[in-house]
């Protein structure tokens, strides 16, 4: 049967990356049928300021099977449809080293594993306003570690974080799952939870709780609990012990980039997320304003994305050979962009993944 792809893609450099990645997918006779709705600044310039998403992009998306989304960098506001019109709540983010990226590490080789956050709650849905709206319930807001009460006559503004146990289950589960699934490939078959359990005493702590609750319905997995502080460490020191970590709403979206940075920076990141009944699939990197126009940006978060789009449209081996040939092009060396030490431009990379399939 053949699958529908929406693209959307992207602002600044982010469109260098996205059309030679669609056109790898394409040279590959999948029988993918692309959907390519106006988006971004040419939607702006048509349609007006602030519709770089305009309602023909949303029905396109609606359409399609799965979306492959690039980096925006504020004109297009597509996640946000993503995340909450189509419900995609569970961002898979792999962190695996390519032998022959540029690592600060002295042994990145052997670095797999994956980062899953959850995408709805948290601080992230940016529920903020002025100290002085508290008042009515300042008394009932205390300090955990003084035990007083949150001075809400200052001046300021206050952020608020919200942790469900519905959708920290749903999280937990997702993580089991996916972990389950790289146990029978050969991975530890280990979950390990990250949160600030030890400040923040019921958000976090809650958190981590049904982590440890959910992971225990699942005897074949492992299940282990960082501190973020003891856990920021951890992804320098000891990532090759690392297989399916799942962490709150923001501390994900933080740390990801930092792990992103032990195998080789944000150009190497690629990333889904799930939902119910849809997923759509983007790096994790933003949208390089400062080399639009130069074709110099590194397209492999986006390669690796799409290779991620193809497993969940069931397209199992065509996405391993997608993400061999990226593997091949760096254990060749011979056509790395400039952040990776090379001199190819992306169009040229992304010729020698063409070239390896």
């Amino acid at each position: 049967m053949t699958k529908k792809v929406c693209v959307v893609a992207g602002d600044d450099a982010a469109p260098e990356a996205m059309w030679p990645t669609v056109g790898i997918l394409e040279g590959m006779g999948l029988g993918i049928e692309f959907f390519r709705p106006l988006t971004g600044i040419e939607a702006a310039k048509k349609y007006g300021e602030g519709q770089g998403l305009p309602e023909e992009a949303k029905r396109a998306i609606d359409a399609a099977d799965a979306t492959l989304y690039g980096a925006g960098g504020g004109i297009t506001p597509g996640t946000a449809y993503l995340r909450f019109a189509k419900k995609c709540w569970a961002h898979v983010r792999p962190i695996k080293y390519l032998k022959g990226a540029r690592s600060p590490l002295k042994k990145p080789e052997g670095i797999d594993w994956v980062m899953i956050r959850e995408g709805l709650e948290g601080l992230y849905p940016g529920r903020e306003g002025e100290l002085s709206e508290l008042t009515p319930v300042g008394e009932r807001i205390r300090d955990n570690r003084l035990n007083q009460p949150v001075p809400v006559q200052e001046k300021g503004f206050f952020a608020l974080k919200v942790i469900t146990e519905k959708n920290s289950r749903n999280i937990a589960k997702f993580a089991c799952e996916f972990a389950r699934k790289r146990k029978a490939k050969g991975y530890p078959g280990k979950v390990t939870v990250a949160a600030k359990y030890n400040l923040l005493r019921k958000c976090d702590e809650l958190f981590r709780r049904i982590a440890e609750e959910t992971v225990r319905e699942y005897p074949d997995l492992k299940f282990e609990q960082f501190i973020v502080d003891a856990f920021c460490q951890k992804i320098v020191l000891n990532p090759h012990d690392l297989d399916v970590v799942v962490i709150p709403n923001e501390l994900g979206d933080i740390l990801s980039d930092g792990a992103a940075g032990t195998i080789g920076g944000l150009g190497l990141a690629p990333s889904g997320v799930y939902g119910d009944n849809y997923a759509y699939f983007e790096p994790i990197h933003g949208s390089a304003p400062d080399i639009a126009g130069k074709n110099i940006i590194n397209p492999t978060a986006t390669i690796l994305s799409a290779a991620f789009m193809l497993d969940y449209l069931e397209f199992g081996k065509e996405a391993d050979r997608l993400q061999r040939a990226v593997e091949k092009v760096y254990l060749e060396g011979k056509h790395l962009t400039p952040d990776q030490g090379g001199k190819a431009s992306t169009t040229e990379f992304c010729e020698a993944v063409k070239g390896n399939l």
